[in-house]
């Protein structure tokens, strides 16, 4: 177990800063089983310290040829999660922590507007490919996700910035079975999401826009839980490799997040 005390940890015999991120023993105990070991030649023996190192860069918002040298080569640092990430590794974790026995019935869906920086573009494909989109804030990725009263992630989708709520709504609930009531703005106020939702047996929480000529009733003490979902997005963007994009690749920053969110809800 590492434990840290003063200003400096103990690992190996080794003096390590504090302010540095390891995984307990507990969280690697579930991490472990994911991670690849078929590799040809030697079995590397340091996925523990380098996966910390990984998530300090997350943490942090440093570049990965920043990473500090206690978890080894940052050249290594950034290889094992570039690679394991066009693997699903990190996709995987996830999606293995985020299955509880009994699925959650009332979940709220919103998204949240990621800044990609200008080292984020010129990716394979182009902007919309590599999911960034012109927006009036500028060049963006959106984030979004359904969140059960705990403020835990259950489903994530990234798209372009300038990609409607209401078109991605029906994809985010049909990736996850048991819901009973969904709570959501006013950005998914369309009739053909109420209607594929009363039809799969879910009532909507969902206020009408203003410009509607039919006023639309909503449970207005159950939609005050919707908060959720907005302080599930503060604490994934208190690691600020997720608040601000800087991966060229979407597969990458996806990857990433399935990888905060694992740690900061699940592990």
């Amino acid at each position: 177990m590492l434990r840290f005390n003063g200003l400096v940890n103990r690992i190996g015999g080794q003096q390590m800063r504090a302010n540095l991120f390891w995984f307990s023993d507990g969280q690697w105990a579930r991490i472990e089983p994911f991670i690849p070991s078929n590799r040809r030649g030697v079995k590397p023996k340091n996925n523990r310290r380098i996966l910390s190192g990984i998530m300090h860069v997350l943490k942090s918002g440093c570049r990965w040829v920043d990473c500090p040298p206690e978890y080894g080569p940052a050249k290594t640092v950034y290889n094992r999660f570039n690679r394991w990430s066009a693997q699903g590794i990190w996709q995987s974790i996830f999606e293995a922590a985020a299955e509880p026995a009994e699925p959650p019935e009332r979940m709220a869906l919103d998204s949240t507007h990621v800044k990609a920086h200008r080292c984020a573009g010129g990716g394979k494909g182009g902007a919309s490919e590599q999911a960034i989109g012109i927006t009036k804030g500028g060049r963006n990725s959106k984030i979004h996700g359904l969140v059960d009263k705990l403020c835990r992630p259950w489903v994530l989708i990234l798209t372009p910035g300038n990609t409607a709520d209401c078109t991605v709504g029906p994809a985010c609930v049909s990736l996850l079975d048991g819901i009973a009531e969904l709570l959501g703005d006013k950005a998914y106020d369309s009739n053909s999401f109420r209607k594929s939702l009363r039809k799969d047996g879910i009532k909507p929480v969902i206020p009408g826009r203003s410009n509607r000529k039919k006023r639309i009733r909503h449970d207005k003490q159950a939609y005050k839980d919707r908060n959720v979902i907005e302080r599930c997005y503060c604490r994934l963007k208190d690691f600020r490799r997720i608040a601000t994009r800087y991966d060229k690749l979407a597969r990458n920053y996806f990857s990433a997040l399935c990888l905060v969110a694992a740690v900061a809800f699940w592990l």
